[in-house]
C-alpha cells in the first residue's frame, strides 16, 4: 500500500488503496494449485503486480492466455534487456525464442532478482503453454516471433531517426497491442481490431515509458541502452547523456517536450481502439494503462526532475485509476483533462509550442466529439482535480529549482 506519508497528504487515497489491496490478496488466493500453473501467476504478481491485478477480472481461458504471453513476452524482453550477454549469444535466442516456448525442458539464465527466477524456471511457462487453446498458441507464437526478430535488428542498430522510433517501438509494444487483438479476438469476445490502432495502442503505452525512464537506462550497468532517437536529441545536445547534466537543463526540457509532442500522435488511434470494445473487462484491462500513460506523459511534460530521478504517478493515484475507470466516458474525460492540463503547461517559447497545442487541441476535439463527456462519474472529475494539483505542484517545484 502506499506510505504513510504520502497518504496523510493524500487521505482521499486511502480507500482506493484499501480496495486494490484487498484485490491482490483475492488474485492471490484465486491462484491455480496446479505447479506450472501457481508459478506462472506468482510469477506474474511479482514482475507486474497491477497488471497481475488488472487480468484477474478476465474470463478463465483469456486470463490464462495473457498470463502466459505476458510472462513470454517479458522473458523475451529480459534477454533483450541483460547487457552482459555477448551479442552472438543473445541475438541466436531472441531469433528462436518462439520455438523454445514448445520445448518443456528449455532455460535460459540471465537476468536479476525475480527476471531471473523466472528464466531459470521458463519449463513452468512453457507447460502452461502447451495446454492453451491452439488460437491461443499461434497468436502468442506469431507476435513472439517477430518481436524477437525485431529485438534481433536492433541489438545491432542504433536508434537514429524518428522511423527508427517508431519501428523498434513496434517489435517491442506495438506487436503487443497487435497480440492482445488477436488474443482477444480468439476469444470470441471481441472483433479482430485494426493493426493500425493496436499498434498505436503499444506505442502510446512504450513512449511515455521511454521518457520516463530516461535516468534509469542512461545509468545502466554494465552499459546503457537507449531509445530516444538521435533526429530529436541531436537538435538539443552533442549526446544523449549531456541531457541529464544540470548546465543543459533548458536544453534537456526542450527535448524531453520534443518527445511527449511526438508519443501525442498515438492519442487520438487508442481512443478510438477503446471505443469500438465490446467486453467490459477488456475494456479496462485496456483503458487503464492508456490512461496511466496519458497520466504519466502530464507529469514528465515541461518536467525536469526526468532527468534528476524518479517520475511516476503515486501509487494512490494508480489505485484511483483502477477503481474508477469503468466507461468510455471516464477514458476520454481523463484524455480531455489531461490533455488541457499538458495545454496550460505550454511555454510559447517552447520549440514545439505550435505543434504540441495542435496534437492536444485535436484530441481535445476527439473527446468533445464523442458526446459522453457529460456522463462521466462525478468521482472522475474528482480525481482529476487532484491529478492536476499534483501535476502542477510538481511543475511549480521543478521551476522554481532551476530559478
Amino acid at each position: 500500500m502506499g506510505s504513510l506519508g504520502a497518504i496523510m497528504k493524500h487521505p482521499d487515497d486511502l480507500y482506493p488503496l484499501l480496495k486494490l489491496k484487498m484485490a491482490a490478496k483475492k488474485a492471490e488466493k484465486q491462484i491455480p494449485p496446479e505447479p506450472h500453473w501457481r508459478f506462472c501467476y506468482t510469477m506474474l504478481h511479482k514482475v507486474s503486480r497491477s497488471f497481475a491485478l488488472v487480468i484477474q477480472q478476465l474470463g478463465t481461458d483469456l486470463r490464462n492466455a495473457v498470463c502466459i504471453f505476458y510472462l513470454v513476452l517479458r522473458a523475451l524482453d529480459t534477454v533483450e534487456d541483460d547487457t552482459s550477454i555477448d551479442t552472438d549469444v543473445k541475438v541466436p535466442i531472441l531469433i528462436a525464442f518462439h520455438n523454445h516456448i514448445y520445448d518443456r525442458d528449455w532455460h535460459f539464465s540471465c537476468g536479476t532478482n525475480n527476471y531471473k527466477v523466472l528464466m531459470d524456471q521458463f519449463h513452468h511457462v512453457s507447460t502452461a503453454f502447451l495446454e492453451l487453446g491452439k488460437g491461443y498458441q499461434e497468436a502468442i507464437e506469431d507476435i513472439t516471433k517477430r518481436m524477437g526478430a525485431g529485438m534481433a535488428k536492433f541489438i545491432c542498430k542504433e536508434v537514429e531517426t524518428i522511423d527508427d522510433y517508431d519501428e523498434y517501438c513496434h517489435y517491442v509494444a506495438g506487436l503487443v497491442g497487435l497480440g492482445l487483438s488477436k488474443l482477444f479476438h480468439a476469444s470470441g469476445s471481441e472483433d479482430l481490431a485494426p493493426d493500425d490502432l493496436s499498434n498505436s495502442m503499444g506505442l502510446f503505452l512504450q513512449k511515455a515509458n521511454i521518457m520516463r525512464d530516461y535516468l534509469e537506462d542512461i545509468n545502466e550497468i554494465p552499459k546503457s541502452r537507449m531509445f530516444w532517437p538521435r533526429q530529436i536529441w541531436s537538435k538539443y545536445v552533442n549526446k544523449l547523456e549531456e541531457l541529464k547534466y544540470p548546465e543543459n537543463s533548458i536544453k534537456a526540457v526542450q527535448c524531453l517536450n520534443d518527445m511527449v509532442t511526438n508519443a501525442l500522435m498515438h492519442a487520438e488511434d487508442s481512443l478510438k481502439y477503446m471505443s469500438a470494445l465490446r467486453d467490459l473487462a477488456i475494456f479496462r484491462f485496456c483503458a487503464i494503462p492508456q490512461i496511466m500513460a496519458i497520466g504519466t506523459i502530464a507529469l514528465c511534460y515541461n518536467n525536469i526532475e526526468v532527468f534528476r530521478g524518479v517520475v511516476k504517478m503515486r501509487r494512490g493515484l494508480t489505485a484511483k485509476v483502477i477503481d474508477r475507470t469503468k466507461t468510455m466516458a471516464d477514458v476520454y474525460g481523463a484524455f480531455f483533462d489531461f490533455a488541457c492540463i499538458l495545454e496550460s503547461k505550454v511555454d510559447k517559447n517552447d520549440p514545439n509550442a505550435t505543434k504540441t497545442l495542435s496534437r492536444l487541441q485535436s484530441i481535445q476535439k476527439t473527446c468533445r466529439e464523442s458526446g459522453l463527456l457529460s456522463k462521466r462519474q462525478t468521482t472522475i472529475l474528482i480525481f482529476i482535480l487532484i491529478i492536476t494539483f499534483s501535476i502542477l505542484f510538481a511543475y511549480l517545484s521543478a521551476n522554481r529549482q532551476n530559478i
